[in-house]
């Protein structure tokens, strides 16, 4: 039996439907109200309107499966992450301390309303040169940090941005359709809780460019770990998504392009495509002759 939460457009509005083993019915309440409640009180609500589900997918599109809920990340919780950054950055022994010390990195990636979705267009900014999509899983959170559901996730990156200044990460990472989440959140009850296999495919012009696996068996901490770290000094009354790190990290002489096709996929979470389009001004702030 499978079961999803997805976000459906409701003329200017949205609503929330369960999707059972291919039958849809629409869910009472909000993705906010569901994570503002224990996580079992959440579960008789969603197996509630599973049990109505009937018929067909309500219209044809989704929006982003979140509503009022912030999506925060870490980063360098894979070896190949570590080395990733390395590569790019003259910091190197910086990233050794992160991926080794018992405290993770965890930053903040988008507001809700940033956030795209399923076939959404994601960006690359226009003054970097150097660009990647990183495959993640994602944590939705309830208020309490307790795991309610999953979801995938692509943390678009600036390597040249972060790799000439450390510092410069929110510039790398937080700018309009960096963060593409979908396309929809399976609940925590409904699914093992992992390993979870991650794939990722770029395609240009319909040819593959890139291709990547990689798997969450290969993370140095746990979904768990991480949680406890985001939850130690906020709160998230309406709950949180949380991205858990890339293990999948292109060469240096590889590159995302406007045009591009980015594809994540996991088994259990479905398969989260993107495609890509340039974001902002590249003179912006530059001296005019």
């Amino acid at each position: 039996m499978s079961i999803s939460l997805h976000r459906l457009p409701a003329g200017d509005e949205s609503r929330w439907a369960v999707c059972q083993d291919g039958e849809w019915g629409v869910l009472d309440g909000t993705l906010a109200d569901l994570l503002a409640v224990p996580l079992n009180q959440a579960r008789r609500a969603v197996e509630a309107a599973a049990r109505e589900a009937g018929g067909g997918m309500p219209g044809r599109q989704t929006l982003p499966p979140v509503d009022r809920q912030e999506v925060w990340a870490a980063g360098v919780t894979y070896l190949r992450s570590r080395d990733g950054r390395k590569e790019e950055s003259g910091h190197g022994s910086l990233y050794d301390d992160v991926y080794d010390s018992d405290r993770p990195e965890i930053f903040f990636k988008a507001s809700p309303w940033r956030v795209v979705g399923d076939h959404d267009a994601v960006g690359i900014r226009a003054d970097s040169g150097w660009d990647v999509p990183e495959a993640e899983i994602g944590l939705v959170l309830n208020a309490a940090g307790e795991i309610f559901g999953y979801t995938l996730a692509n943390d678009m990156s600036s390597r040249s941005i972060e790799g000439e200044n450390p510092l410069y990460l929110p510039q790398a990472k937080i700018y309009d359709r960096s963060c593409a989440i979908g396309p929809a959140i399976v609940p925590s009850w409904a699914v093992d809780p992992g390993p979870f296999p991650i794939g990722l495919r770029v395609l240009r012009d319909g040819r593959e460019v890139f291709t990547g696996t990689t798997s969450t068996s290969e993370m140095a901490r746990t979904f768990d770990d991480l949680a406890g770290w985001l939850f130690r000094a906020l709160s998230f009354p309406a709950g949180v998504v949380l991205l858990t790190g890339t293990g999948v990290v292109p060469d240096a002489d590889f590159t995302t392009h406007p045009g591009d096709t980015i594809e994540i996929t996991s088994p259990a979470l479905g398969t989260l495509t993107n495609p890509v389009i340039a974001i902002g001004d590249a003179t912006a702030g530059k001296e005019k002759p």
